[in-house]
C-alpha cells in the first residue's frame, strides 16, 4: 500500500490499492537531468538504461542491445567522427484514457542514446545491423591483422 497519495511524485497510485507497494522517495528525480528544467540531456535520460553487451571475436565488434517492444524503425545506428557508433532511438508512451485506472507503471518511455567509441582497427564503413524480437546487433568488422612477413634466407656454406 502506498504510504503517500499520488499528489506527491505524480504516480499513479492509490493510498487504498492493495497491489501498489510503492514507496514515495524524497529524492526521486533530484539533481538528475531529468529532474532539472533546462537540463541538456533532459529528454535522453529517461530510458538510458538500454542493456547493450559488446564482444571482440577475432573477426568482428558485436553489439547486443535489449530493445523489447520497439521496432526497427523506431531505433538508429549511425557512425560520427568515423570511429564512434551511436544507437538511439524512442519509446513513445501509452495513450492514457480518461476511463483507465493505472495500478503501476513501471515500464520507461522516452529517447535514449549509447555511444561507444571503436578501437583503430574497426571498419566503420562496413558497420551491419539487424532487429529480431527486441534484440538489436550490431557487427563491425575488424581490419584484419598484418602478420609480419617472413622470409627464409638460406644459409650458404
Amino acid at each position: 500500500m502506498s504510504l503517500i497519495p499520488s499528489i506527491f511524485g505524480g504516480r499513479r497510485t492509490n493510498v487504498f490499492d492493495p497491489f501498489s507497494l510503492d514507496v514515495w522517495d524524497p529524492f526521486q528525480g533530484f539533481l538528475t537531468p531529468s529532474g532539472l528544467a533546462n537540463a541538456p540531456g533532459k529528454d535522453v535520460a529517461a530510458f538510458t538504461n538500454a542493456k547493450v553487451d559488446w564482444r571482440e571475436t577475432p573477426e568482428a565488434h558485436v553489439f547486443k542491445a535489449d530493445l523489447p517492444g520497439l521496432k526497427k524503425e523506431e531505433v538508429k545506428v549511425e557512425v560520427e567522427d568515423g570511429n564512434i557508433l551511436q544507437i538511439s532511438g524512442e519509446r513513445s508512451s501509452e495513450n492514457e484514457e480518461k476511463s483507465d485506472k493505472w495500478h503501476r507503471v513501471e515500464r520507461s518511455s522516452g529517447k535514449f542514446m549509447r555511444r561507444f567509441r571503436l578501437p583503430e582497427n574497426a571498419k566503420m564503413e562496413e558497420v551491419k545491423a539487424s532487429m529480431e524480437n527486441g534484440v538489436l546487433s550490431v557487427t563491425v568488422p575488424k581490419v584484419p591483422e598484418k602478420k609480419p612477413e617472413v622470409k627464409s634466407i638460406d644459409i650458404s656454406g
